[in-house]
């Protein structure tokens, strides 16, 4: 910078206010500080403040997240407090009663206890980015228990209480079973598959779940399978410990393999009855 040159930013700077300049720069610092109006608003947890889940039956485990817009990639939901027990539709199990669900996945989202199952739970939800950060927090509590029976009129009532509990007859034809088409049966196949390894690693619940849709599908194989994990006699033989049989489950369920076409089916319903 020459001489003139100096001197003439010296001029120009003599004549602003010392307050004017203290202000530009002020308002400069404050224009780098504050956030960007186009920055995003921090997501949070929609979740509802109690969830009531059926032992034995899936139920819809809704948790969304809103804005998604705002949600980093990679980032998941992490479920904690869970009965150790549960299983759930998509996700995995990082402990015992914790899960990790893609965000993706959260609107399908449902979770399977056993029978046994009862009492309430209190479950921790945590929003994660993919580089560990926490993104949001919810709670919600989760009570277990049997569905309320269905009212009945009181000759309906007396007809159920005379009734008595009828078995499958020997010489019974059961319905034809569904005709699964060959990707639908590979695909029901799969399930037993991924079932058998939970239960050979003591994954009752994620196993049951597994069969349970192989099951739904039309598999003769999955309620056959989901009926061993309650039947007496095939939990001895699975060498399970810590898990009660449950007759009147593991019959129902060998009634639905028998629908479906398992021969063997019959013959387990009938050493049920005998025992």
């Amino acid at each position: 910078m020459t001489r003139a040159q100096r001197r003439s930013r010296q001029h120009r700077l003599a004549g602003v206010p010392r307050a004017a300049c203290l202000l530009l720069a002020a308002a400069i610092v404050a224009g780098h500080c504050a956030p960007a109006s186009a920055q995003q608003r921090r997501p949070s947890i929609v979740v509802a403040q109690l969830l009531r889940v059926a032992p034995a039956a899936r139920a819809a485990l809704p948790i969304g997240i809103a804005p998604l817009e705002a949600v980093p990639s990679a980032s998941f939901v992490r479920l904690r407090g869970l009965p150790a027990t549960a299983a759930l539709s998509d996700g995995h199990s990082i402990a015992p009663g914790a899960w990790a669900v893609p965000i993706s996945r959260l609107s399908k989202l449902t979770i399977l206890l056993p029978e046994s199952a009862t009492g309430q739970s209190e479950i921790s939800i945590t929003l994660v980015s993919g580089d560990g950060s926490v993104l949001a927090e919810a709670k919600t509590m989760l009570v277990v228990a049997p569905a309320p029976p269905a009212p009945t009129s009181g000759a309906a009532a007396l007809s159920l209480r005379a009734a008595p509990p009828s078995e499958p007859s020997p010489d019974a034809s059961p319905p034809p079973a569904p005709q699964l088409s060959l990707q639908a049966r590979e695909r029901a196949l799969r399930f037993v598959k991924k079932g058998d390894a939970q239960l050979a690693e003591g994954g009752i619940a994620q196993a049951r779940l597994l069969y349970e849709r192989a099951a739904e599908a039309g598999l003769a194989q999955g309620a056959m399978a989901m009926a061993a994990t309650y039947d007496p006699l095939e939990l001895q033989k699975l060498g399970a410990r810590g898990l009660q049989p449950d007759r009147a489950a593991a019959r129902r369920w060998y009634e639905r393999a028998r629908q479906l076409g398992a021969p063997e089916a019959e013959e387990r319903l009938r050493r049920l009855a005998r025992e």
